[in-house]
């Protein structure tokens, strides 16, 4: 759009020596809401970080307002008047974009977008204002998230009732619904933060944040044994013990970026996450980054990311060089390093050579001396702290050095942490998706965010923390919702995650939760964990319909559920106790009608009957999603 060709003609007579507007609250929500969008998928291929086309930029609110050679395209408050909008606009010469034209609606949130502009100038940024101060962090999130919702003028969703309450509890912290036991106990004393520190402190729950993490660290394995080699490496145990034992986060980071050789319980098993990718350093930068930045580097490859501009090529080679010293020997012993090479440049695209330093994102370059062109490095032995053991660690270590840096005075890892946590919990990031923490992805409550993170990293990283300040806050006890998804004013509608889904209909059917062949089976269906858009597939659907695997656990469930069932007097009985046992609900009444009158229809076959009723109710909707 605006195309260098069509620059000249685009003249303009007003001053250019004031400072550019900067945008106003209305005009900064209708920027990230839907006029950058408009711009990205129209005009910054032209105009955007890699090329600039008549010099003008129009990836952010101020590159837009700077201008190009020719002057300025907007007049803040004048949409009229700005050659922005009237380019936009059927017989428009020059027309913008040059071989297509805007739908109504997307240059009217153009238009409205320069008519909220400010019109006085203003040079310098407001000074922010002073920290807030908070008792805990429910207090924390429900100011600021209440205060959002003010703004927007919106209700939020009124909260759910103890059953439903106990429900998503188990499942987000024990990765299961309650048994019929668990929540009649609890419903009896409804003591929601004694609930919370039980299952924090239960076996189930280090598992389960296991599962969680397993899946963000590592992704999932899903053609082949979806446990692959995890299992029996200690990768799964290294995990499971960090959240059993409530590590220190920045500590248990350090350990898999180190990936040294510790037999010790609380270390053996962290060289997975770098012996998985294979001595792949590109592979290894790209899954390092999300960990301690918050943000994927992989755009940053061949040029500047396009988009966040405060990530460089530089940054992504630097992360490169950070662990291209390292050798996969033995998963069991660590992955080994180099004391020498390693040092290498890289080209960006005017061809111009650099060196591969390691820059951090925080702006810190880690020192370290390169050696002259001339000089051949020796890999002498008293390089190394022991150069008989058979994973060498060398006395200067860059990857070290790197992972010290990464979890010291480093406010991404924090950050990074307590944003998954919060997707984790309530189906949406703070800064969504999760993994994109950057200039171009802003968070939709910043102070909040900052808030958590500053008091995760106060309290020595402690992870039991953060997930107890979400489960106890307002926000999780809402009821569900899909409006305004990053106001959080409901619980977001999302599905339940493969293990979760495995576990509960064990529990359901009064069988033991734990299978591990059926959950790889149920894993293989159904890999997601937090996907970019919640949506079936038919797999899923032939899964769940014509699967071995559920007629396998229905058979299962023969001696233990659907005997119970049908013992008892009448199809009405047996609904209701289906319906509790599944949904930890009574039915409702058009529900009870519906049911009833299909176990009647099949009364000559009471256990067919119920065995098909069982199948409806697990396959349902409700079901498998969150509560």
């Amino acid at each position: 759009m605006l195309r260098r060709s069509l620059v000249p003609s685009l003249s303009f007579t007003f001053a250019l020596s004031a400072a550019p507007t900067l945008p106003g609250a209305d005009a900064a929500a209708l920027w990230s809401g839907k006029v950058r969008q408009i711009l990205d998928v129209n005009c910054v291929k032209c105009h955007g970080v890699l090329e600039q086309k008549g010099g003008l930029e129009l990836d952010t609110p101020e590159m837009v307002l700077k201008g190009g050679e020719n002057g300025v395209v907007v007049l803040p408050g004048k949409p009229e008047e700005s050659v922005l909008y009237s380019s936009l606009q059927a017989g428009a010469d020059p027309h913008m974009p040059p071989k297509k034209q805007l739908s109504d609606a997307d240059r009217a949130a153009v238009k409205e977008w320069i008519s909220q502009l400010p019109t006085a100038p203003v040079a310098i940024k407001a000074q922010p204002k002073p920290k807030r101060q908070f008792a805990s962090g429910e207090e924390a999130i429900a100011t600021l998230v209440e205060e959002g919702w003010k703004q927007a003028g919106v209700k939020p969703a009124a909260p759910v009732s103890d059953a439903v309450w106990c429900r998503r509890v188990y499942l987000d912290l024990a990765g299961r619904i309650p048994t019929q036991a668990e929540l009649a106990a609890f419903m009896a004393a409804p003591q929601r933060d004694a609930l919370i520190d039980k299952l924090l402190a239960s076996p189930d729950y280090p598992v389960r944040m296991r599962e969680l993490w397993d899946t963000f660290l590592m992704g999932r394995l899903v053609r082949q044994n979806p446990d692959g080699r995890r299992k029996g490496s200690g990768w799964w145990t290294f995990l499971e013990k960090a959240f059993k034992d409530n590590r220190p986060w920045n500590e248990v980071v350090y350990d898999i970026l180190c990936a040294r050789p510790d037999p010790s319980p609380e270390r053996k098993g962290a060289a997975w996450f770098l012996f998985e990718r294979k001595n792949d350093y590109q592979k290894i930068a790209e899954a390092v980054a999300p960990v301690v930045y918050g943000t994927k580097i992989d755009c940053a490859q061949c040029h500047d990311h396009p988009l966040a501009r405060e990530i460089k090529q530089a940054h992504y080679w630097g992360l490169v060089s950070a662990f291209n010293r390292s050798k996969n020997v033995d998963a069991s012993l660590g992955v080994a390093e180099s004391a020498v090479g390693g040092f290498m440049n890289f080209t960006n695209l005017k061809k111009e050579s650099q060196p591969a330093v390691v820059a951090m994102l925080t702006g810190r370059t880690l020192p370290e001396t390169w050696p002259s062109g001339e000089t051949k490095e020796e890999d002498k032995p008293d390089l190394y702290e022991d150069p008989k053991a058979p994973v060498r660690v060398p006395k200067y270590s860059r990857r070290e050095a790197f992972a010290d840096a990464a979890t010291h005075d480093n406010p991404l890892l924090a950050r990074a942490f307590v944003n998954r946590m919060w997707a984790a919990l309530t189906g949406r990031g703070i800064v969504n998706p999760p993994d994109e923490i950057n200039e171009r992805n802003t968070p939709s409550h910043p102070e909040l965010l900052d808030w958590l993170a500053e008091d995760f990293a106060a309290h020595h990283y402690d992870t039991r923390r953060v997930v107890r300040q979400i489960v106890r806050s307002r926000v999780y006890a809402l009821g569900a919702s899909s409006s305004a998804p990053e106001l959080f004013a409901g619980m977001l509608e999302r599905p339940l995650t493969a293990e979760q889904l495995a576990r509960s209909w064990r529990v359901a059917l009064d069988l033991p939760p734990n299978d591990d062949e059926f959950r790889r089976q149920v894993i293989a269906a159904m890999p997601d964990v937090l996907p970019k858009e919640y949506t079936a597939t038919f797999q899923q659907a032939q899964f769940l319909s014509h699967s071995p695997t559920i007629n396998a656990l229905l058979k299962a469930a023969q001696g233990g559920i659907t005997t119970r069932l049908t013992a008892l007097p009448d199809a009405g009985a047996r609904v209701k106790e289906a319906f509790q046992s599944i949904y930890s609900r009574p039915p409702a009444a058009d529900e009870a009608t519906a049911a009833t009158a299909l176990l009647k229809a099949q009364s000559a076959k009471p256990a067919e009957a119920t065995r098909d009723l069982l199948w409806a109710l697990l396959t349902s909707a409700e079901f498998m999603a969150m509560p």
